[in-house]
């Protein structure tokens, strides 16, 4: 620190007579080296205080926004600040804040059975009402769940019961997994390896290799289309180049083929309608098992009950996490099919143990919130409150697609993407994510809270029960921000 920074403080601060005794001197010059210290620390460490490590965050800008209550679809900070949370905080809260229902079953929980395991054999009602009435809806044939508390717990799950089945219907190299560039898939060690995206991997050493991560092209066809391709062309050339994989690969090798109905960290992608199918019946010839990642889409998100419908996917597997408790209680689970539960019975047998849990695999409070949950999704008609609302919140978002800065608006229900780029007739998007990042703080000092995903995509996906009107004070905001951006994009010359 300067040492003009102290003389300015001090004489702000302390104007006073020449003192009349050494005593006095000596006082006051302990109490302005105790407030210089003071305005050290506050200069040079301004918010890295506590002992927390925190999760995908640059750790050199940490708490930079502090959230002390919500309510509905808004949350205030600790100046009390009032913001529109337009992300659902992560793709997640999707009955926003302060629902009784969901408060009071996850209390009543705690009173009756806070907590049992499920090893060994033991078990608990709650959590075999909640497999049950999973199993009711969702697109898996006659579907197994398996609990844990995150997305990258499910699909780090369901890698392993993929080896496992494959082991002991005695194909032993049906291993490897075949994952689109730029997915996110969460960041266990094994999910990671599933995710496309290079920051997740950096300084990790994460095994993708040794765990037969295969990658395919994101089919988005705004960015990956070839110079007059159309889109029917965009995707018979990427299904060719899956199949070529697969050959080169060997499909007696090959176990599953991953991917999130709309691709939430790659930027909200959007496939083209026929690309799914599409792709479905290459795995079909192949035997290679369709897994559907729907800790994002699922629980209506999209509009539907799940993202696959929307999509047109049958899934073999699916991952679900997230809108599954609306976030009041951390719950994930892997599902499975019917004829992998069966083949892995006997095996688990003949060892006397399948071996593999976690201590709070089906928690009974995670259960209850999610039944609950499961419960106001159907009683209060909230997936076809997404679907018309989210058809809505998509119109409005369109209305920026001639706007200089937006290259591409994409989106499904209450979920949606505006991608900013530094020349729109090209396609070219700004070099690095420092747009989307001015963007987003553009928004928050606007009252709107989301994020800049994949570069430069400002990521929309707002609680089930916002409003049409709700939705008009968010795009309201974001038309501010916008604005604002586009003003330091000309100031700093950034269009090419």
């Amino acid at each position: 620190m300067p040492l003009a920074l102290f003389e300015i403080a001090w004489s702000r601060v302390y104007r006073f007579e020449a003192p009349q005794s050494l005593a006095s001197q000596v006082y006051k010059l302990s109490v302005w080296a105790l407030n210089a210290l003071v305005l050290h620390i506050v200069l040079f460490y301004p918010a890295d205080m506590s002992s927390l490590i925190y999760p995908t965050t640059n750790l050199t800008q940490v708490e930079q926004l502090n959230i002390v209550r919500g309510d509905g679809i808004y949350v205030y900070d600790k100046e009390g600040k009032k913001y529109i949370e337009g992300l659902s905080a992560l793709w997640c809260a999707a009955l926003g804040y302060g629902n009784e229902e969901m408060i009071e079953a996850i209390t009543q929980q705690l009173r009756t059975l806070p907590y049992s395991h499920m090893f060994g054999g033991r078990t608990h009602q709650v959590a075999m009402n909640l497999a049950d009435r999973l199993s009711e809806i969702v697109p898996v044939s006659d579907s197994k769940m398996f609990f844990a508390n995150s997305g990258s717990e499910a699909n780090d799950s369901l890698i392993k019961m993929l080896r496992y089945y494959f082991n002991v219907i005695g194909k032993p190299h049906k291993k490897k997994i075949i994952a689109l560039e730029r997915s996110y898939h969460g960041v266990t060690m094994a999910a990671a390896a599933l995710t496309g995206l290079p920051v997740m991997h950096t300084h990790f050493d994460v095994p993708t290799d040794a765990l037969g991560i295969l990658r395919a092209t994101t089919p988005h066809y705004y960015h990956e289309k070839l110079d007059g391709e159309s889109e029917a062309e965009f995707v018979q050339r990427l299904v060719r180049d899956l199949e070529q994989l697969i050959a080169r690969e060997g499909a007696d090798t090959i176990a599953a083929f991953i991917a999130e109905p709309i691709g939430g960290a790659a930027g909200v992608v959007v496939a083209p309608d026929s690309y799914y199918p599409a792709v479905q019946k290459v795995l079909k010839k192949h035997d290679i098992l369709f897994w559907a990642d729907e800790v994002i889409c699922g629980f209506g998100r999209t509009g539907n009950d799940f993202g696959s419908n929307t999509m047109g996917i049958n899934p073999d597997l699916m991952s679900l996490a997230k809108q599954l408790s609306a976030a009041y209680i951390p719950v994930s689970a892997a599902v499975v099919p019917g004829f992998m539960y069966e083949a892995m019975r006997e095996p688990s047998n003949q060892l006397g143990i399948f071996g593999h849990g976690y201590t709070y695999t089906g928690h009974p409070v995670a259960a209850a919130a999610a039944l609950k949950a499961l419960e106001i999704y159907q009683r209060d008609e909230l997936f076809e409150h997404a679907a018309r609302v989210g058809a809505y919140m998509q119109s409005r978002l369109r209305q920026y697609e001639s706007h200089p800065l937006v290259g591409e608006v994409r989106g499904k229900g209450l979920i949606a993407a505006v991608e900013l780029v530094a020349n729109k007739a090209q396609r070219i998007g700004f070099p690095d994510g420092k747009v989307g990042t001015i963007a987003k703080q553009y928004c928050q000092d606007n009252s709107l809270l989301i994020r800049a995903v994949s570069g430069n995509c400002i990521a929309f996906c707002p609680p089930l029960i916002i409003s049409q009107e709700q939705v008009d004070e968010m795009i309201n905001m974001f038309d501010i921000a916008l604005s604002q951006t586009l003003n330091y994009v000309h100031k700093e010359k950034l269009l090419v």
